[in-house]
């Protein structure tokens, strides 16, 4: 294919992102034109229902159009102006009003920046170094971030990056989720130079992974007895459960919150924000410096304002999310049973993801749903996303597909026993 010949002159790898290489699936790269709805197409028009949603940026659907509108009003404007603008104090304003812990607030370009910005002002704050996270939890590209992370690198079947000095790592520490015992022990040996823990209270980057509530409620009291900053990542799951955060749902108060793609409506952005106390050690009222020349950039804010505007009034509309992929995962978890393939399909509200006993059934199961018009994450420890976009009929036709899908693997099967 032309453009995969293109890519691959031109850009490294072939990609700007690893798993857009699809060469864990062993296929070319699927190169998608456009979308409009829950469809994206490809350069050849073939229609897909997308479950990628730009990752999860796009819980609207494409080209939702009061946003498109809005955003072209902007760009009527300039693309920019390296000065604060209205629109970056209005889109806090919004996120504020629905995350009230969320006294004041940082925007970024990117999850990984929210993160990194994060973590240095935890460091700041409490003058210590430790960072605590969770083994398979991805948290951004960041150097002392990637030791046994999830997501991409999961992929990839990598522990961690090459390129990362052993230095760079010696003040993250990584435990097992939901491991009590082992978390109690690294906070008595080390508690007083632990500066932060860093958590997603929903997995997304290993697989779908419900939150443990418990867990996390642990977190908030270890956190608060030895003074140290607890952060829930919410770059993939805030404003998409609710119109506020897993944080503000559940009643556990962070000391500091990430927050990124569905804020900026498709555009790139990320946040930080906690309460005054510790977002007043950012320069230029305190010593912890973090700057940017895009960040608040006034298209990405509009979107990001148009985006949540539109997610306020469908909020009563949220379990419907949670419904539909309920509905898809029972469904294609029953047929599976039934052609004798061994899959559960982990959910919570509008995510899942596929967990088949082997990585080469998963591939195969793939190949066969783009056969079908079913676009899916390529890779079995990224998250599927469901939107507002979605139909009934989408969710039908995705199912009738996997009918299809799972009756094939178990021909196939049969044949590799004759």
């Amino acid at each position: 294919m032309r453009y995969l010949a293109k890519a691959g002159e031109f850009l490294a790898g072939g990609v700007n992102s690893p798993v857009r290489s699809f060469n864990k699936i062993g296929i070319k790269p699927v190169y998608i034109k456009r979308g409009a709805g829950s469809k994206v197409y490809d350069y050849k028009g073939k229609r897909y229902i997308d479950y990628l949603l730009y990752w999860g940026s796009i819980i609207l659907g494409h080209k939702y159009k009061p946003v498109i509108r809005d955003v072209k009003n902007s760009l009527n404007k300039g693309f920019g102006f390296g000065t604060t603008n209205d629109r970056e104090i209005e889109l806090a304003r919004i996120i504020k009003k629905a995350i009230p812990f969320a006294e004041k607030l940082r925007f970024v370009n990117s999850g990984t920046e929210a993160v990194m910005s994060a973590v240095r002002l935890a460091r700041g704050f409490t003058k210590r170094d430790i960072v605590v996270k969770f083994t398979n939890s991805y948290h951004g590209h960041a150097d002392y971030l990637l030791a046994k992370g999830g997501s991409g690198l999961a992929t990839l079947r990598l522990p961690f990056s090459n390129g990362i000095p052993d230095n760079y790592l010696k003040d993250t520490i990584v435990i097992k989720a939901g491991d009590e015992d082992a978390l109690n022990n690294i906070f008595r040996k080390h508690g007083v130079k632990i500066a932060a823990v860093l958590v997603e209270p929903v997995g997304g980057n290993y697989g779908v992974i419900p939150p443990d509530i418990n867990f996390l409620q642990k977190l908030r009291r270890i956190t608060d007895a030895y003074r140290s900053v607890l952060i829930f990542d919410e770059v993939i799951t805030g404003f998409r459960f609710s119109f506020s955060s897993v944080a503000q749902s559940f009643g556990i108060k962070p000391d500091l919150i990430c927050l990124g793609k569905i804020i900026g409506g498709g555009l790139p952005i990320g946040a930080y924000a906690g309460p005054a106390k510790i977002m007043d050690n950012l320069a230029p009222e305190g010593k912890v410096y973090q700057a940017s020349t895009f960040s608040g950039n006034p298209i990405v804010m509009q979107a990001g304002i148009s985006s949540l505007s539109a997610l306020a009034k469908l909020k009563r509309l949220y379990p419907m999310l949670d419904t539909m992929a309920r509905f898809l995962s029972s469904h294609i978890e029953d047929i599976a049973s039934i052609e004798g393939v061994d899959l559960r399909i982990p959910y919570f509200g509008g995510m899942f993801s596929f967990n088949f006993r082997n990585s080469s059934t998963f591939r195969e199961f793939y190949k066969l749903m783009l056969k079908k018009g079913v676009l899916f994450a390529p890779s079995e420890f990224e998250a599927n996303f469901i939107s507002f976009a979605h139909s009934k009929k989408d969710i039908e036709d995705t199912i009738s597909a996997s009918r299809w899908a799972l009756k094939e693997l178990r021909k196939r099967r049969m044949r590799r026993w004759t």
